[in-house]
């Protein structure tokens, strides 16, 4: 079996359009980079989402304990190990978000503003843009290639528990679904997956089945 997990809730989900996106931004873009990876922690609220992981985990592993892969990202990390503190995790750059590049934590005025060659594929074909600057990767080509190599190099027998982002689900579930990102993208539009949601897929035949999803009542 293989869980996929959105992190639970991080200050920056929280608080996103009033404390993170300023216009201007107030940070350097190695700054930002440094504070959406290595500093954003979890909200009260998402302490609790971490708690009902814990038990909403023990009761759907059933095998022997899983191994756990999460993201770099602190908030992803800060996740299992409240959800999952008895357990080894490893962590992968697999599971990271999409990386934006210069945008990061610009808004779109400021975007559109310092990049306008890019504003028309950002506000019409988003799992196309890539961002602008050093390693900016696009969805549709940088993050699902991370999320092809993290399925293929699943180990064949063990569930696994993996900690990661929004975007990064929607890659994920396009290789595991084998569905084209853009329907994923469009569903997505509508509804995300919510903070601490896990997604359960079943392997059969080396092939995996979606088996439903679990979303935290907090």
């Amino acid at each position: 079996m293989l869980f996929l997990i959105r992190h639970a809730e991080s200050i920056e989900n929280a608080t996103k359009y009033r404390g993170f996106y300023e216009n201007p931004r107030p940070w350097t873009e190695r700054a930002a980079h440094a504070l959406s990876r290595d500093i954003v922690g979890l909200t009260p609220r998402g302490f609790l989402q971490c708690l009902w992981l814990r038990k909403t985990l023990r009761d759907l592993l059933t095998g022997p304990g899983p191994e756990v892969r999460t993201s770099q990202y602190r908030r992803a990390r800060d996740t299992a190990a409240l959800a999952l503190p008895d357990l080894n995790h490893g962590v992968t750059a697999l599971l990271n978000e999409q990386h934006y590049g210069a945008a990061t934590y610009m808004t779109k005025q400021q975007l559109y503003a310092s990049y306008p060659e890019g504003a028309q594929d950002r506000q019409m074909r988003k799992h196309l843009w890539t961002p602008p600057g050093d390693g900016g990767e696009s969805l549709a080509v940088g993050v699902l290639r991370r999320a092809t190599a993290f399925v293929d190099g699943l180990p064949p027998a063990a569930d696994v528990v993996a900690v990661t982002h929004h975007t990064t689900i929607l890659a994920l579930c396009a290789v595991l679904e084998r569905r084209p990102v853009t329907e994923l993208v469009d569903e997505a539009r509508m509804r995300k997956t919510p903070n601490a949601a896990v997604l359960i897929y079943e392997r059969a035949d080396s092939v995996f089945h979606a088996r439903g999803t679990v979303q935290p009542d907090c």
